[in-house]
């Protein structure tokens, strides 16, 4: 059996296939970050987003020193990454200040779940086989989608690559290694292969090893501002071992298209754990293995009417396991089982009107060999309606949602049924003769249910809780020009100002004479922002591309949950005032250099807005640089990155230290 497992990978890797050089060249040229319309097709009807999004396609993704999804995300404005340091180190997102849970993570346009504690780690995802990245505020504002897509303060889509292939070729390869830093290791393959005019298939596997060791700093004041610790360590426990493989096949029918998907995931990773006291390692680990299987389904019917099917199922198992000596010894096994449908259909009432209804059902179970676990089982049902409207200087979309959510408890009385409705309110608007500026604005309630950890979790889970409120409040314009001109290309400049505010939000609460914790709905959050975005390409010579962007979001997040309390008014943890980025590409002939600064302003770790919880500002630079050429007519390409090229100590989450500077060397052949 291994030896034919053996057999079929070597064959793979000889198979594998991707688009020809010209074809390379030409997306270097017209890959970047942008913020474009999606068109969704409605018939024979055309219906752009109201709002403008923000996008990263393509070579760009692969020009940003970027390892996975989360990495890529760090470009976006309004949201805030919590890493934990690493290669394998956990690293999650929220959007706008309003938490992890608020915000939707869709592959091919299935949302991905974790009913168990709301949270998804965008480093399992490798951007080897992803096409393009994309972030709504609000929702993503086209009326042809799931109901949940309604339900989110804010999404993010992940779309892969989809087989494309130039005249005469029925086959496409992609080999990518790279080695670097901490021991990193990492394969990829994509093999794409054209079965018929109307069918296609392709197989992406990635491998990832790192011992996960890098040296750091680690320094820490008494009160009185002396010197408790000041010493240069290793980081210990944090290596991984991943692999990861995703199948598809995409079929084309008459007025419509399919496809099918199957993508795993396991992974064996040591949590490094916070550095405290002196101490440097800890004992902690955890195994996933995550599978699930989607489909997708859509096709219209005449011309006014189209009609999607989408759905999926997942099972998910963590294994979390605690030998620290110091700690009461943890040996825990999780199972998630996901169980997905939706139907979304929109009709043209007009040339410039459309309406749509749709309904999804999702079923969510967990299991632990836990003592006293309730083993819940939750049914939830969406059915939203929703309408846009396309005239020549105004677009508008209106919707509705209804959410409906049941748990069942194995070990215990049921709670209550849970139902609320999420209106929202899209409206672009364009002053003027031309398309070069518009004015937009949006408001929406959302709502996040409560996790099972939340509520159920043994001795710290409370039944009673509600769900989080959210209300989304949005004005701001755009600016866009393109230029027929040899200098300058495109000018893009975005401003968007907010305020939203979280309800009901969920905290951890100690309470009883053993100082046990509970989930109590007790916090309030107001946040206020601005995002300013920009984008300048210029083509100075004929071979020369130079490509800049800036990124900037101020942020006021205060809690005002009490007047009693001590924290009252101050700024939420880990929430800066200010933060940004730039990046600028220069691409000549065959030469792409890139170079990307990443700032966050100060911060607080704790509640309490005290001098002993303040946090530093942090930055990096970072700089890559690859070249393409031929060897024995194969298409190649050697990128080299170096990462926090000024070695800074920071640290994102608080005894979390990053690595200081560190290197990836890759190269990937494309036939």
């Amino acid at each position: 059996m291994k030896h034919a497992l053996a057999k079929c990978i070597m064959g793979l890797m000889c198979l594998l296939a991707s688009d020809s050089w010209a074809q390379n060249n030409l997306h270097n040229k017209l890959d970047t970050i942008q913020h474009v319309d999606e068109v969704v097709i409605v018939s024979n009807s055309t219906f752009k987003e109201v709002v403008p999004s923000q996008k990263l396609n393509g070579i760009q993704l692969e020009r940003l020193n970027s390892h996975n999804v989360a990495d890529a995300l760090r470009y976006f404005s309004g949201l805030q990454i919590k890493d934990y340091g690493g290669v394998g180190g956990i690293k999650t997102v929220n959007i706008r200040s309003m938490g992890t849970n608020h915000l939707g993570i869709y592959y091919d346009g299935v949302e991905l779940g974790n009913a168990q504690n709301g949270q998804i780690d965008l480093g399992q995802f490798s951007l080897d086989n992803v096409e393009e990245i994309t972030l709504y505020n609000g929702q993503k504002s086209a009326i042809f989608q799931p109901a949940s897509d309604f339900a989110n303060a804010g999404s993010i889509y992940i779309r892969t690559k989809r087989p494309l292939f130039s005249q005469g070729k029925s086959s496409n390869m992609k080999v990518k290694v790279k080695y670097g830093s901490s021991d990193m290791f990492g394969f990829s393959g994509l093999w794409e292969q054209k079965l018929s005019n109307v069918l296609s298939s392709s197989l992406s596997v990635g491998w990832l090893s790192s011992s996960g060791k890098y040296k750091f700093r680690y320094r820490r004041l008494h009160q009185d501002h002396s010197v408790a610790y000041d010493t240069t360590a290793v980081r210990q426990n944090g290596d991984i071992q991943a692999f990861r493989a995703e199948g598809n096949i995409h079929g084309i029918i008459n007025m419509g298209a399919w496809y099918l998907k199957m993508y795993t995931y396991h992974s064996n990773r040591g949590i490094p754990g916070a550095i405290v006291n002196n101490v440097w390692r800890r004992g902690e680990r955890q195994a996933d293995h995550n599978t699930f299987f989607q489909g997708h389904f859509q096709k219209s019917i005449g011309r006014k009417f189209s009609t999607q099917w989408m759905a999926k199922y997942a099972y998910y198992q963590t294994h979390y396991v605690n030998k620290d000596t110091t700690q009461l010894r943890v040996d825990n096994t999780y199972r998630q089982q996901e169980f997905y449908i939706t139907t979304s259909n929109v009709y043209e009432i007009l040339p410039d009107w459309s309406v749509s209804l749709s309904y999804d059902f999702k079923w969510n179970k967990l299991d632990a060999d836990m003592m006293q676990f309730v083993y819940p089982h939750r049914f939830s049902n969406f059915l939203s309606a929703a309408t846009a409207i396309d005239f020549k200087r105004l677009k508008l979309q209106v919707s509705l949602l209804g959410t409906f959510v049941k748990d069942h408890l194995r070990k215990a009385d049921d709670p209550k049924a849970i139902h609320t409705l999420s209106p929202s309110l899209f409206v672009n608007v364009y002053p003027f003769n031309t398309k070069d500026f518009s004015l937009r604005a949006f408001a929406k309630k959302s709502f996040r249910m409560p996790t099972f950890n939340d509520l159920y979790y043994s001795e710290i889970g409370n039944a009673l809780l509600n769900p989080e409120k959210a209300w989304q409040y949005n004005i701001g314009c755009v600016y866009e020009r393109n230029w027929k001109s040899q200098f300058w290309k495109r000018l893009h400049i975005q401003f968007d100002t907010y305020y939203n505010t979280v309800h009901d939000k969920i905290i951890a609460y100690p309470k009883g004479q053993q100082f046990r914790w509970t989930m109590l709905n007790l916090g309030r959050v107001h946040i206020k922002g601005i995002d300013v975005e920009s984008e300048l390409t210029a083509s100075p010579l004929k071979d020369l591309t130079m490509t800049a962007r800036l990124q900037y979001t101020y942020q006021q997040a205060k809690d005002v949950t009490s007047p009693s309390t001590s924290y009252y008014r101050a700024q939420i943890p880990y929430i800066p005032w200010h933060s940004g980025s730039f990046t600028m590409s220069i691409e000549w002939k065959r030469w792409n250099v890139n170079y990307s600064f990443i700032y966050a302003g100060e911060r607080y770790n704790q509640q309490d807005n005290t001098v002993f919880n303040y946090m530093q500002p942090w930055y990096t630079n970072d700089l890559s640089a690859n070249y393409q050429f031929l060897w024995q007519h194969i298409p190649c390409r050697i990128t080299l990155e170096v990462n926090n090229v000024f070695s800074q100590d920071y640290e994102v989450i608080l005894n979390y230290p990053m690595p200081k500077r560190n290197y990836v060397i890759s190269f990937d052949i494309r036939i």
